[in-house]
């Protein structure tokens, strides 16, 4: 009874015959995580976010798709670990040379797949403005990733060249487990099984360099594959940025008397959007700006009008929805101007002036005032500031009442550098 006992179970580690229970383990654990990922990931991306509603639902799923390819991430790196640790069984049938070193193919570009897949989709995050974060205390960067809009298109190319090098993979292995046990009706799948098969003799397997170096062309291929991919959509990217940089918007007021010309600046906005901050910015405005040092009668230093090529925004991995008719409705809406008195700031600010005057986006004009301070060099300038303003007043996201899944408030900041006009 005893011996019956001890030939029921599995040992912890391999032997040349058998696999043991911590590979049995991490081969069912892994498995079954690929199986709820693959179709999770198809259907939150094709989910609609319309509404408040439909964005928190494909967050959430977006949210436990990324959870759980992390944690497939390190699971893969912990079974590698432990199969270069232990022997590797024997093959049932060695003289079958072909299938083993497809099988053996197979099985390298599962492992290669089981870590670059989750791990170009971590980079892939990582790099774009936060949408359905990673759910642990780590954070959502990673070390050596910047937030940059040719990466996070780059690393999303490979991840989806990766996932079908994944599929296929996974789908020629389960079909040669099959073949095993309902054709050859050998032991082979029942080795990853619970129990101990009785298996026929066998004997050493030479080792071959061909299905590594077979799967590391595959792979190597499949890099390929995604960087261009990636690399053009970046590259369309940029040229759509170059163009609408190139042009001031249409319609941008004259040059005042005591006029400052900028030379270079940013407008940024930011938003919490699922209890992330999400930011981008407007590659094509411009500013004319009256500045005088010394207030007029009315107090006033001079005045600044901003006009806004609305559809040169970009905002990570939401810049479509943000674009769309339920947000600034950039088709419709293709200007958006600023046009304020430049003011002292009140006694006590944080700030050296004002930008007080009226915001026009979207069809709506609301007051806005922008405090921001000013340094003069001589004929140059360097101005900078920050404003809050609410979504609703410019009926932004109406459809979207739950601050929890984005906030009312939008954070806008302005930062240039200036000369004066001869």
């Amino acid at each position: 009874m005893a011996t019956a006992s001890a030939t029921s179970h599995a040992p912890i580690g391999n032997t040349d015959e058998r696999y043991g229970s911590v590979a049995k383990a991490f081969h069912w654990s892994i498995a079954l995580a690929i199986i709820a990922l693959i179709p999770l990931g198809i259907v939150a991306n094709e989910l609609p976010y319309d509404t408040s509603e439909q964005v928190a639902r494909k967050a959430l799923l977006f949210s436990i798709h990324k959870t759980l390819g992390v944690s497939v991430l390190f699971l893969a790196l912990a079974r590698i670990a432990w199969a270069i640790s232990q022997p590797k069984p024997m093959p049932l049938h060695p003289e079958r040379r072909l299938e083993t070193a497809l099988a053996e193919t197979v099985h390298w570009l599962l492992y290669g797949s089981l870590v670059l897949v989750p791990l170009s989709g971590w980079v892939s995050h990582a790099a774009s403005q936060g949408f359905a974060p990673i759910w642990w205390p780590l954070g959502q960067s990673l070390p050596f990733v910047p937030k940059s809009e040719a990466l996070y298109r780059t690393a999303s190319s490979l991840h989806i060249v990766f996932e079908r090098v994944l599929v296929v993979s996974l789908l020629l292995h389960v079909a040669g487990a099959l073949k095993h046990h309902f054709w050859d009706r050998d032991p082979t799948l029942r080795r990853m099984t619970r129990g101990q098969p009785e298996l026929p003799p066998l004997r050493a397997h030479g080792a071959s360099l061909l299905p590594p170096a077979a799967a590391l062309l595959v792979v190597a291929g499949a890099v390929g594959v995604g960087a261009v991919l990636g690399l053009y959509g970046a590259r369309d990217a940029r040229a759509t940025e170059v163009a609408t940089t190139a042009s001031a918007p249409a319609d941008a007021p004259a040059e005042p008397s005591a006029g400052w010309t900028v030379q270079e600046g940013t407008l940024a906005i930011a938003v919490q959007q699922l209890g992330s901050r999400v930011e981008g910015s407007f590659a094509a405005w411009d500013a004319v700006i009256a500045f005088e040092e010394e207030p007029d009668a009315s107090g006033a230093h001079g005045a600044i009008e901003v006009t806004v090529d609305v559809s040169s925004l970009t905002l990570g991995s939401v810049t479509s929805q943000a674009l769309g008719g339920d947000f600034f409705a950039a088709d419709e809406f293709p200007r958006a101007v600023f046009a304020a008195d430049i003011v002292p700031a009140p006694d006590g600010g944080e700030t050296d002036y004002l930008a007080d005057g009226t915001l026009t986006l979207r069809g709506a004009e609301v007051s806005v005032a922008l405090p921001f301070d000013l340094a003069l060099d001589g004929e140059t300038a360097a101005a900078s500031g920050i404003v809050t303003v609410d979504r609703r007043d410019f009926g932004i996201g109406q459809g979207f009442d739950d601050p929890g899944t984005l906030a009312f408030e939008v954070e806008i900041a302005v930062e240039l550098d200036a000369a004066r006009a001869d």
